[in-house]
């Protein structure tokens, strides 16, 4: 056996380098497919949930607003907060107030769940909810991530 021949001869190179180059492309792939999956899920766990919302107007008397959940996911108390544009009292609440979670009132506590058919009613001394604009918001428990999920106008709004 000679050594310049041994040197010059690059049969088995080819296979070797084949195999290291397949290797680094599947280790890159995956590499960046975890990275796109592990993104997703976290995109996902964000979403502010799915849920309807009616309003009940009731002027005669003291004026007031039932607000209840008609359907769709289950929804942690404490995250679901009843804003409007002019001040409302409802039962647990401290005075008149702008905004309340659900947790607040006395129906629900803390940990509580608002699921279909819940309701929460608030309402007005001295004056009405004509010109009002009521909102149903979801903020996630860790605040990064909120949304509109319901809508009321008064009549005169």
């Amino acid at each position: 056996m000679e050594i310049r021949k041994l040197l010059s001869d690059d049969q088995g190179v080819s296979p070797v380098i084949g195999v290291i180059l397949m290797v680094a492309i599947t280790v890159i792939l995956a590499a960046v497919i975890a990275t796109f999956v592990l993104g997703l899920g976290d995109q996902v766990s964000n979403t502010a949930p799915q849920a309807s919302f009616s309003f009940d107007y009731d002027s005669s008397g003291t004026p007031q607003l039932d607000i209840t959940h008609d359907g769709g996911d289950t929804i942690e108390a404490q995250t679901l907060t009843v804003i409007s544009n002019e001040d409302f009292d409802g039962t647990g609440l401290s005075g008149p107030v702008s905004s309340a979670t659900w947790d607040q009132f006395d129906a629900y506590g803390d940990g509580s769940e608002i699921s279909a058919g819940a309701s929460v009613t608030i309402e007005q001394d001295g004056s009405n909810f004509d010109q009002a604009n009521v909102r149903v918001t979801y903020r996630s428990e860790q605040g990064d991530n909120s949304a509109t999920l319901a809508e009321w106008s008064g009549p005169d709004a």
